[in-house]
């Protein structure tokens, strides 16, 4: 569990994150706002394929997509190529500043054990 300090534009929002992390490398993260409600959900396998699952009006799928998925894959692992602007000022704390936008992520609790398989399984699309 991590809390977040998403600061955009000279406006700071703070956020909590819970990322899963499957013994292949795949990701799966969930960010939600203070009362719980998600603001973003995004899968990302290990080859970095990235599924946006849930998107918000703070977090719409362009961003979830094209920002959201780097950062997670800047962060915790899996893509040493990536320009990843990132520091650790302490054990667990990671700040992360792309210049439009800054994240300042503190993990808070981590739970050990195998996670579903099922979390890390890409999205089936339904057809319409």
């Amino acid at each position: 569990m991590q809390r977040v300090l998403f600061t955009a534009r000279g406006r700071q929002f703070p956020l909590n994150g819970y990322l899963a992390l499957s013994a292949a490398g795949g990701k799966h993260l969930v960010v939600t706002e203070n009362f719980g409600n998600v603001m973003a959900e995004l899968l990302v396998k290990p080859d970095g394929k990235a599924f946006v699952l849930r998107s918000s009006r703070m977090f719409p799928e362009k961003y979830i997509r094209r920002l959201m998925a780097e950062d997670v894959k800047c962060i915790f692992g899996g893509t040493p190529e990536l320009d990843c602007p990132v520091t650790m000022p302490e054990t667990n704390h990671f700040v992360l500043d792309r210049g439009g936008y800054k994240l300042d992520i503190r993990i808070v609790e981590t739970k050990t054990g195998v996670q579903p398989a099922s979390m890390f399984e890409e999205p089936v699309a339904v057809e319409k």
